[in-house]
């Protein structure tokens, strides 16, 4: 592909496509790529810009996308820089910051769903960024008429617009589709420069032979190849190897200058030093923090496999920067890593991209998060379940502003789930869509199977959104369970201590039912401060070893029945139990 021309400022278009997970974000993509030729006809397929298998599997979107394209109208030519974005809380910090690297955003809601939990916090964070939003309602191909007419009333409601300036799309089909291009052309408003070099980062990757590769949207200035630059928030100097745009590939050009978004190379090789955030150039760009994991969970190998895991957890380290992983030892699980992740999803797809990418099944502790304890040590943040001390004078857990969308007929269900969920200062209001609840709950309850639990009452009707709260007081335990009297660190758990003792219960009785049977009896008990809580028992696999004898002295069987009690006592004290991910996942409900 030629390089192209650099456009004059007022014909380049710079905005997201921002929704909730499934409402046809990437589908919407591909009819823009398609229509703007910006990808031939035998080189389309479907979420053309989700590169994973796992994306397109899941159909979401989990690592940003940016593409230029071309759009000629009435004569005159345009660039369009568009970033498709991840719809989920998890991935909400790429997000914002994708968001402060444009000027306007099209609003998509899927006509089949409605106004969902995500829409409303895509939306109040565009409204923060000072971004244009444009209104679209998708998957008009598939709704009733009355059902695309009521969200489109909606979406109009919401935005405060009228229901004429909506626009009705249809992903798969492409109808409407050019009229809302036209619409990023007229609405939204061409981008400004500033003085000084600056180029926000929004996302990044990382390539063998380039290194680090920075997604960037120049602010001002201009950058080329050979340019001494510099990390303004890591203060770390670096030498640019290459720029260039996205088509959706990688395209070189001789500059890439403001108000452009493109890639640097920096040709830095530790992945940790390029954050997103971060600004290339003099001038740092508002906003930046290091996002910094919330689950905490460790993973293990499934029989001796440790390097394989390591060298996969290093690889995927460099294209999220987002991962933290640090060794961890077991004795019951040998060795693996404590992996710190920015939330469920963001932990499950990782452990998904494990087995798929590089064919390692994992063993995984209990989600966890970080939590603060004070004892007669002093103060100390505790991410991993086993080192929460037993004695304490004051601990304190993260807790999450929650926002809950539902249709109002499921109200009272989901109001319901306050109590098992430790929700506190729940309020209820009417919006576009059904009834909005707001409240706090701690973040080690949302991290269980509180969406699924949500979708069961609601039937999958409801939503919910997220963000960090800080960290409230809270009287917590930690209970450890025992399998063969050998501790699980993998079971151990922070829990309130008013549940404490029925946790470790529940906790056990699952266990009896879920393990195997072995040839040893097997002891299961949970403990709490050092005290058994609960018991049960796995009885051993009873094999009859004197089935083979008829008649004779019954010393024989004596014999036999000794060896036999003799073997299961020696399995008992080599015996290794490990427990699955599918035990993990049974365990985690409610």
């Amino acid at each position: 592909m030629p390089k192209l021309l650099k456009m004059p400022q007022k014909n380049i278009r710079n905005f997201v496509i921002i929704a909730h997970i499934d409402h046809g974000k990437s589908t919407l993509a591909d009819r823009m790529l398609e229509l703007t030729g910006t990808i031939p006809p035998h080189k389309m397929r479907a979420q053309y810009l989700d590169q994973m298998e796992l994306e397109r599997e899941r159909g979401i979107t989990i690592k940003m996308a940016p593409v230029r394209m071309r759009f000629l109208d009435g004569g005159r030519e345009y660039f369009l820089n568009l970033i498709d974005t991840p719809g989920h809380s998890d991935f909400s910090y790429e997000v914002s910051r994708a968001l402060n690297a444009v000027e306007g955003a099209i609003l998509l809601v899927d006509a089949t769903q409605g106004i969902q939990a995500q829409t409303l916090a895509n939306y109040h964070n565009a409204v923060k960024a000072g971004l244009r939003i444009i209104g679209a309602v998708n998957k008009i191909d598939v709704a009733d008429k009355s059902d695309a007419d009521k969200v489109v009333s909606e979406v109009a409601e919401l935005l405060s617009a009228d229901a004429n300036d909506i626009f009705r799309v249809s992903g798969k089909t492409g109808e409407g589709v050019k009229e809302l291009i036209r619409a990023v052309v007229d609405k939204i408003p061409s981008p400004k420069t500033e003085n000084g070099r600056s180029a926000l980062i929004f996302s990044s990757l990382y390539d063998e032979h380039k290194g680090v590769v920075a997604f960037a949207r120049v602010f001002g200035g201009e950058f080329k190849s050979s340019d001494e630059t510099k990390l303004v928030g890591k203060n770390y100097r670096f030498k640019v190897k290459e720029v260039g745009h996205f088509s959706p590939e990688f395209v070189a050009d001789d500059k890439l200058i403001a108000p452009e978004i493109g890639y640097i190379v920096t040709g830095i090789k530790d992945p940790e030093v390029v954050l997103v955030g971060d600004t290339i150039g003099e001038e740092e760009q508002p906003g930046f923090v290091v996002p910094s994991p919330v689950v905490f969970v460790s993973v293990y190998p499934e029989g001796d496999d440790y390097d394989s895991l390591k060298s996969a957890v290093y690889k995927l380290k460099l294209n999220d920067s987002a991962l933290s992983f640090s060794p961890d030892m077991s004795e019951v699980l040998g060795r693996g890593f404590k992996g710190g992740f920015l939330g469920k999803l963001h932990f499950e797809i990782t452990v998904e991209r494990l087995k798929r990418e590089f064919g390692i099944k994992v063993i995984t502790s209990f989600p966890s998060v970080a939590y603060k304890v004070k004892d007669k040590s002093g103060e100390k943040v505790v991410e991993n379940p086993r080192d929460f001390p037993d004695e304490y004078y004051e601990a304190w857990e993260p807790a999450v502003n929650l926002t809950i969308l539902s249709p109002q007929k499921f109200l009272g269900a989901v109001l319901d789930l306050g109590k098992l969920f430790r929700m506190k200062n729940i309020s209820t209001t009417m919006v576009p869509g059904g009834a909005q609840i707001t409240a706090t709950m701690p973040l080690a309850d949302l991290i269980l199977d509180f969406d699924d639990k949500l979708k069961s009452v609601s039937q999958g009707f409801a939503s919910f959104s997220y963000a960090l709260a800080g960290y409230e007081k809270s009287d917590l335990r930690r209970v450890d369970i025992l399998v063969a009297e050998e501790i699980v660190p993998g079971l151990s758990r922070i829990v309130p201590k008013e549940e404490a003792i029925s946790i470790g219960r529940k906790t056990v009785g699952k266990l009896k039912e879920l393990l195997p049977r072995k040839q040893f009896a097997q002891a299961l008990q949970a403990a709490v401060r050092g005290e058994i809580v609960a018991r049960e028992t796995i009885p051993a696999l009873r094999k009859d070893v004197t089935g083979y004898l008829y008649g004779g002295d019954r010393t024989r069987k004596m014999k036999l029945w000794k060896k036999q009690k003799e073997g299961k006592a020696r399995l008992k004290s080599s015996g290794r139990v490990t427990v699955s991910p599918e035990v993990f996942k049974e365990l985690l409900k409610k």
